[in-house]
């Protein structure tokens, strides 16, 4: 297990009702985001991601743009997407936004590489979804040399069939230099449980982000089992594996429960009748919460979820996706608040008194 781990938060921007149970607007949807972000900053939160999405019930289409806001307002939490899909846009201009938003940062810029779960931005940009692994294959690729470019030393030549070829092509602006060697901007590879991501992932050298949204998390664990293989095969050092999972976080597990319920139903049964799955029943949602995927309770229930998974997969980050639907934003700003204050703590003194030689009350 890493011997440190980091705790972040992820949120989608879901499109939020008032407390009448009318529906927010989604330009008050993104303010409410970058306060809830400013939120986890000042509670001392590692990080906080935003996803991409094309889609009424989703207020983000454009992560870099709602996290330089952010950026502007916070002054030490990391900042990155959750995910960017990269299949249905040019690399170029990603690892621009994102290297500009390291510079505003200060160095906290992260970026998520994903296929996507969701396909309206296929069409939305004019591209065909049966180039959809070829389209990530190649943007990866290319990717991944943008990264890993010195323009000090000339600019990158790359040829794929997916966009233009570049030829000694400098991409500005570069990420800034550390004070004793090169910086490289930090990219993750998002999978949702293919064996093929997973390796290719490795091949790449990208820490690797498992979206575990349903079932026993443990269950992953081949996965991270296969990205070390792939590194020891490879005769490298293994990256940081991380966890995404959606969460609730209440004063008892009884109200966490009762409060997100109604909200992470409506979400799952509107996203599951797109896709051809049965409605949640509340048996489904227990379940998940009991022996699943789902970090739902009490500080001292989410933490020690946490710290038990933590330490089965070997992970180096936990993020928790703890917006879902309508859950209002006063509520997500209780759970983000019981997160910083209590969950997080609670999580770092169960791993300390796990660890060999090490008592719960030396701790």
């Amino acid at each position: 297990m890493a011997q440190h781990l980091e705790l972040g938060l992820d949120t989608f921007g879901d499109v939020t009702a008032d407390a009448d149970g009318h529906v927010l607007p989604h330009a008050q949807v993104i303010r409410n985001v970058i306060d809830e972000a400013v939120l986890a900053d000042s509670l001392g939160i590692d990080f906080f991601g935003v996803g991409e999405h094309h889609r009424v019930d989703f207020a983000i289409s454009a992560p870099e743009v709602v996290l330089a806001a952010i950026a502007g307002r916070t002054s030490r939490i990391h900042l990155g997407s959750a995910v960017t899909v990269l299949s249905s846009d040019d690399p170029v201009r990603v690892f621009q936004r994102f290297a500009t938003l390291d510079a505003a940062s200060n160095g906290r810029a992260e970026v998520i590489l994903g296929r996507g779960s969701f396909t309206e931005s296929f069409p939305l940009f004019g591209y065909a979804l049966g180039d959809y692994e070829k389209l990530f294959e190649e943007k990866l690729d290319l990717f991944a040399a943008l990264v890993r470019q010195d323009p000090a030393k000339g600019g990158l030549t790359w040829r794929g069939s997916t966009r233009a070829a570049l030829a000694e092509q400098r991409v500005f602006p570069p990420v800034e230099a550390g004070s004793e060697k090169p910086r490289f901007l930090k990219t993750w590879v998002g999978v949702g449980g293919s064996p093929e991501s997973v390796i290719r992932a490795a091949r790449y050298d990208f820490p690797l982000m498992l979206a575990i949204i349903g079932g026993d998390p443990k269950r992953f664990r081949p996965y991270v089992d296969l990205y070390q293989r792939a590194y020891q095969q490879l005769g490298k050092p293994v990256k940081p594996i991380g966890v995404h999972s959606p969460g609730y976080v209440a004063d008892s597990d009884e109200q966490a429960r009762e409060e997100l319920w109604p909200d992470y139903k409506a979400m799952r049964d509107r996203i599951g009748g797109e896709r051809g799955w049965p409605p949640m029943g509340r048996q489904e949602f227990d379940r998940e919460a009991d022996h699943g995927a789902l970090y739902v309770g009490s500080p001292e229930t989410v933490a020690r979820k946490i710290a038990t998974n933590a330490k089965a997969l070997g992970i180096a980050r936990f993020d928790m996706k703890y917006s879902a639907g309508h859950l209002s934003h006063a509520r997500m700003m209780r759970c983000i608040e019981l997160y910083g204050t209590k969950v997080i703590p609670l999580v770092r003194e169960m791993l300390a008194a796990s660890r060999p030689g090490v008592s719960a009350s030396s701790v």
